[in-house]
């Protein structure tokens, strides 16, 4: 493929808004629309490409979980779960933050990692702020868990989603094959977590005594209204796992719950609900999506996919390792739903000359890569930017490189693991 002044163009623009991003020069949300525009006025992408790039599931998938979150958190059910753990926690700062990220991982198994840490982020920050100390190392250690969680199965992530389709791997398929490289990995992970976290979350007997005396049954302020939160999260929750069946995108299944729980909870002005939605990390996902579009307009992206396979010689070998490596990578730095989506007909060309049994293992890499590389930035993955903003809305920020050098080591050693697992396995 020739390189051509769009190429020169999109590629100048991805510098300059990543460098943007991870300097906070300016807001992340106004770089990544500023970045989005001028692909569009420079005829990068014309308007129409620009909005096809965006992934709309996302978006609304995310406007409606933050409307049910903005509701059922007025019910008081998040400080009666925050206190609970606490408790049985004996106020110890890294037992909890063990605790909760290994209950996200878990729950990011059979939710999409965009809900888990809108469900799990308030209650963890709530915790944090009772016992005095920074909710920064809790809400990043859950968005990584988030990621590692969500990789076990199908339904996890959205490139597990697209994998599975593309390959013809069940949910039983996804199970069997990586969750016990997760479960290593979590292992780790939480091992990691307490030589990283110990010395830093220590907190006095007083704070944990305070915590202790919480009687966490005063917290629910509205019985009638988390009956109701609890049902229609419920019916969401039995949705998503279900929506291969039902043929609904998540998205709809969110915004369906959410009008209906607006409808119960008997609001009458919306307002105050609709200033709840994180705008600024919606704002931030539209640009984003469309400037990495760009990138996959003019061919980046299967520049770099197509390399990444000729570049093993049909050594089926390399070829796994490599496609590890390389999505976990291009991953951390990019949407990796749009570098999936590219690399899903190279692999499928490579199954027609070598039969689809063949390269398997294939398929197995580039999901570990994708979902697994999201870890090593920010922007790697959406529970990421979603986290951090919800720990900026709490007064607590995070900056690209407060996550990032945490997240960094975290993805290595996850990707070390796979690449063993994988030798191992096949």
């Amino acid at each position: 493929m020739m390189v051509n002044i769009h190429m020169i163009l999109s590629l100048v623009v991805f510098v300059a808004v990543y460098w943007a991003i991870s300097t906070e020069i300016i807001n992340k949300a106004a770089a990544a629309l500023l970045g989005g525009l001028v692909m569009v006025l420079m005829g990068v992408l014309d308007q129409e490409s620009a909005y096809a790039h965006v992934d709309w599931n996302v978006i609304f998938l995310l406007i409606g979980m933050m409307i049910i979150m903005s509701i059922t958190k007025r019910t008081g059910i998040f400080q009666y779960i925050a206190i609970k753990i606490a408790k049985l926690s004996r106020g110890e700062p890294i037992v909890i933050l063990v605790a909760l990220s290994l209950i996200t991982a878990v729950v990011s198994a059979f939710l999409d990692n965009v809900t888990t840490v809108l469900i799990i982020i308030p209650i963890t920050i709530l915790i944090a702020v009772e016992l005095g100390i920074s909710p920064v190392p809790f809400v990043i250690t859950l968005a990584i868990a988030s990621n590692i969680g969500g990789t076990a199965t199908l339904i996890g992530d959205p490139p597990n989603i697209m994998i599975g389709s593309a390959a013809n791997l069940s949910f039983v398929d996804f199970i069997v094959t990586l969750s016990p490289v997760i479960l290593i990995i979590l292992v780790i992970s939480s091992l990691m977590v307490i030589l990283m976290f110990k010395k830093q979350l220590q907190v006095t007997n007083e704070r944990k005594a305070r915590v202790m005396n919480f009687d966490e049954s005063k917290a629910i302020e509205d019985p009638v209204l988390l009956v109701k939160s609890m049902v229609v999260l419920g019916l969401v929750i039995l949705a998503f796992l279900l929506h291969g069946v039902l043929n609904f995108e998540p998205s709809t299944i969110a915004l369906t719950g959410a009008v209906l729980l607006i409808i119960l909870s008997g609001a009458k002005e919306l307002e105050h609900i609709f200033a709840e939605v994180e705008w600024t990390t919606i704002f931030f996902f539209f640009g984003l999506f469309i400037v990495v579009g760009a990138l996959v307009e003019v061919g980046i992206m299967s520049m770099v996919s197509s390399w990444l396979l000729e570049v093993t010689k049909g050594n089926l070998k390399l070829t796994q390792y490599v496609i590890l490596w390389v999505s976990s990578i291009v991953s951390a730095v990019v949407d990796n739903i749009p570098f999936v989506a590219t690399m899903i007909p190279l692999i499928k060309d490579m199954g027609n000359q070598l039969g689809a049994e063949a390269i398997k293992p294939l398929w197995w890499a580039l999901s570990l890569g994708a979902c697994l590389g999201g870890n090593g930035t920010l922007i790697g993955a959406s529970a990421n930017v979603v986290s951090a903003g919800l720990s900026a809305k709490s007064g607590y920020p995070i900056s690209f490189w407060d996550f990032t050098k945490i997240g960094a080591i975290f993805m290595f050693m996850s990707i070390i693991v796979s690449s063993l697992y994988i030798f191992v396995k096949f």
